[in-house]
């Protein structure tokens, strides 16, 4: 790569870039070690403190092995202001460092894209989406300082990257602005048979729905959980994933789930237990209200699941006719199409025949890399 083209990065809004914490820090990683191995030089500055579900998550982050710097921020590890301390400490970060652009993710964050902008930065902003829409997860003051955020990027970002067409039309009806639609890509994995989720739980393949995501009150468990309770069948459902300053909300859901013996809470999951889910899952569901971008949806798809959503736009973007979908907050129909899908094998294996030929083919994460690299080089 010539000089002149080598482009000095800098990524902040993540928790910690490359681990399974949420969906940004995925993106980030993906991004990150594909922009270094093409010779870029790229930061990542990571907020301090432990993984979001426990200490005992903790991984050292293998993202330096790929040539990316990882430096970590100071950051006040109480809800409501871990983002916006590490934000500003990334931002005073990349402002005075010697970086051609700085690649915010998620609105929160971007309260602090004018910082980097003033030092005369390209300042590029992701929007995964409209966080303060996530009424139940934040508190009043939270939302607004997300919203405040929200403003900034339209104020100050030389770029706003969005992930669905429906978060593109809002920033174009809102405030005018224009933003660019640019996807997140997926992997194609290694189908593993059932061992670790045999030997933990009893599940053996095929023998079980799943739900993996984080447990918040848009991915809407809720409405699985009263629908599946309801259904007559002998498989399990597997909530996975853990809670996200949500943990009130997550006792909520156990307590719901509490007398039938056919559901499982693994808690967080990663590396071959989360592989081992996805490989071996019967359905996969995602009953959300809101979404960004679904990477678990596009993960479970390029799995070869068969998958039931909610029919928000930015699932069924996802899926198109390759998944079944339900209407958004129907318990009722929920049940309904879970039930079907569960006496009728066949429906089951016709979707998973086209699930990850599909999605591998549409969503690729070196197809991503190139456009967001055209809009650092613009």
């Amino acid at each position: 790569m010539e000089e002149q083209k080598v482009l000095r990065l800098a990524f902040f809004g993540q928790k910690r870039a490359g681990s399974k914490e949420g969906g940004v820090e995925v993106v980030v990683g993906e991004l990150s070690t594909r922009m270094a191995r093409l010779g870029h030089q790229v930061t990542c500055f990571d907020r301090s403190g432990h993984h979001v579900s426990g200490k005992e998550f903790d991984v050292k982050n293998i993202l330096e092995c790929d040539g990316v710097k990882v430096k970590s921020v100071p950051t006040i590890n109480r809800k409501g202001f871990a983002a916006a301390s590490s934000s500003f400490f990334a931002a005073l970060a990349s402002a005075f460092g010697k970086f051609n652009v700085v690649h915010i993710h998620a609105e929160g964050p971007a309260a602090m894209c004018w910082l980097p902008k003033l030092f005369g930065k390209r300042v590029i902003v992701t929007v995964h989406g409209l966080d303060h829409q996530r009424g139940d997860k934040w508190g009043s003051f939270a939302r607004k300082y997300i919203l405040f955020g929200e403003k900034m990027a339209v104020k100050y970002a030389d770029e706003i990257i969005v992930l669905s067409k429906g978060v593109q039309d809002y920033f174009q009806r809102v405030y005018g602005r224009k933003a660019v639609f640019i996807s997140n890509g997926v992997n194609t994995p290694k189908i593993v048979p059932a061992n670790l989720i045999t030997k933990e739980y009893g599940l053996r393949g095929e023998d079980y729905a799943l739900f993996l995501a984080r447990l918040v009150p848009e991915k809407g468990l809720q409405y699985l959980l009263q629908a599946f309770k309801q259904i007559n069948t002998d498989k399990k459902l597997v909530i996975a994933g853990g809670s996200s300053d949500t943990e009130a909300f997550a006792q909520k859901m156990k307590d719901l789930a509490a007398g039938d013996s056919r559901i499982i809470f693994t808690g967080f999951v990663q590396g071959q237990m989360l592989n081992e889910l996805y490989s071996n899952a019967y359905v996969y569901c995602l009953p959300s209200d809101l979404e960004g971008m679904p990477l678990s949806l596009l993960e479970a798809m390029s799995y070869g699941n068969c998958c039931l959503v909610s029919d928000i736009a930015e699932c069924t973007e996802v899926v198109d006719d390759k998944a079944v979908v339900f209407k958004k907050g129907n318990i009722t129909n929920l049940k309904e199409k879970l039930q079907q899908l569960f006496n009728h094998p066949e429906e089951v294996i016709y979707y998973k025949s086209m699930a990850a030929d599909f999605i591998c083919q549409k969503y690729n994460w070196d197809d991503v890399v190139k456009k967001t690299l055209s809009l650092y080089k613009k």
